[in-house]
């Protein structure tokens, strides 16, 4: 029995040691950009995108958005989201077109920020969301997690979803 637990034991260290190695082996930064086009305004889409306030009425996982008080002119937030709060602040906001959300808090074990494009279509109706995550992952454990357990585009991923809650979103053409 014990040369059972022994062997059990030995293949969870191992396990954690491979974990460390190939996360300490990922780079700390990484890029990704999705899309998706819904059927709605560039108008409709920036009204979504940064009226923080609403947010828990649209995405499952925000249960809380505090509006923080501005630095140097750039509005702030704390979006508490699946129990963990998280300051961003924005800037490069520009009606119609987009806007850049970035984590403040120095705390936490990643950070970046999502720059969030809008792009009319070929109607008036259409209109195209593009996000683009410059992420950073501290922790080798989270840097492997993030990118062969989650993947970096799984947040992304949910948010243009959640968008679809509000707006029909086209079929994706490959």
């Amino acid at each position: 029995m014990l040369r059972y637990v022994v062997m059990i034991v030995g293949l969870l260290v191992a396990v954690v040691a491979l974990v460390l190695i190939i996360g300490s082996a990922l780079p700390e930064k990484h890029t990704v950009t999705r899309e998706a086009t819904y059927r709605a305004t560039p108008e409709q889409l920036f009204t979504l995108i940064r009226n923080v306030s609403d947010y828990p009425s649209w995405q499952k996982a925000v249960s809380k958005v505090e509006l923080l008080p501005a630095i140097d002119g750039k509005p702030r937030m704390r979006e508490t989201n699946s129990g963990q709060a998280i300051t961003y602040e924005l800037s490069d906001i520009v009606p119609n077109q987009g806007m850049t959300s970035r984590i403040a808090d120095a705390k936490l074990p990643f950070g970046g920020s999502w720059t969030y494009e809008i792009a009319p279509g070929v109607t008036r109706d259409l209109t195209t969301l593009r996000i683009t995550e410059n992420g950073e992952v501290y922790n080798p454990v989270f840097r492997f997690v993030s990118k062969f357990v989650m993947g970096h585009s799984a947040t992304i991923d949910k948010y243009l979803a959640a968008v679809a809650t509000r707006y029909p979103r086209l079929p994706a053409s490959d």
